[in-house]
């Protein structure tokens, strides 16, 4: 009976697509900390240096340190994390506070892939057709006169939330982070002003940041609604 069991163990592991296996779906703790672990040796060994990829200066500040792998592997773990987006996997190693205190945090792929088509279509499209104004900055798009016949979302990491999408005046699709933000504060005693950026709320206690997403503020009653950029 156990060796009927184990083999059908293996063989179900083996049956698993490719894709499922490398999936990650849960960002484990053992591989964020060994990822930390490695990045402080590198850092130690070198002097200071921490081992990221080049990126522009303008870009999405969680997406602008993405760890480099090929610098802390082998030297320093023995291979790259299963969840990786660099081993198929649905997460991107990145990390934060650089300066002060380099901390190894996740970004969840779905929502940029999904941005990516969003992207594509208006490419085809050639314009960027408005169902909403938001703010002056920040509209919610006619989907529908994209061809598309619902409005796309994705699943929150943070919640059971399906996550819309809103456009920029800068012309690019950005998660709608406003239902997790909703929800933190009214679950959690979190303190936060008007005209500071409250995203930080959502990963103090979370491995995964709130990429790909415009800042956040509070109104003077306590709600989340988009930062204004003057």
């Amino acid at each position: 009976m156990i060796l009927i069991a184990s083999c059908i163990v293996l063989l179900g592991g083996c049956m698993m697509p490719d894709k499922e296996k490398g999936a990650g779906v849960i960002p484990y703790e053992q591989q964020l900390e060994a990822v930390q672990g490695a990045v402080g040796q590198f850092q130690e060994k070198t002097g200071g240096l921490l081992p990221i990829k080049t990126r522009d200066q303008d870009v999405d500040p969680f997406i602008k340190y993405p760890v480099e792998f090929s610098k802390i592997v082998p030297a320093y773990m023995e291979k790259i994390p299963s969840n990786a987006y660099e081993t198929g996997g649905i997460y991107q190693y990145v990390l934060i506070d650089v300066e002060d205190n380099p901390t190894v945090k996740l970004v969840d792929l779905h929502g940029p892939e999904r941005i990516r088509e969003l992207n594509l279509r208006k490419g085809v499209s050639g314009h960027l057709p408005i169902e909403e104004m938001i703010t002056s900055d920040v509209f919610k798009p006619n989907f529908s006169a994209m061809g598309l016949k619902e409005a796309p979302t994705v699943k929150s990491p943070y919640t059971s939330n399906e996550l819309p999408f809103v456009l920029s005046s800068d012309g690019n699709f950005y998660i709608d982070y406003t239902a997790d933000l909703h929800q933190k504060l009214l679950e959690e005693d979190i303190q936060v002003e008007p005209g500071e950026d409250i995203r930080h709320i959502l990963y103090d206690d979370s491995p995964i940041l709130p990429a790909y997403s415009l800042p956040y503020t509070v109104d003077e009653d306590g709600n989340p609604v988009f930062l204004d950029k003057k």
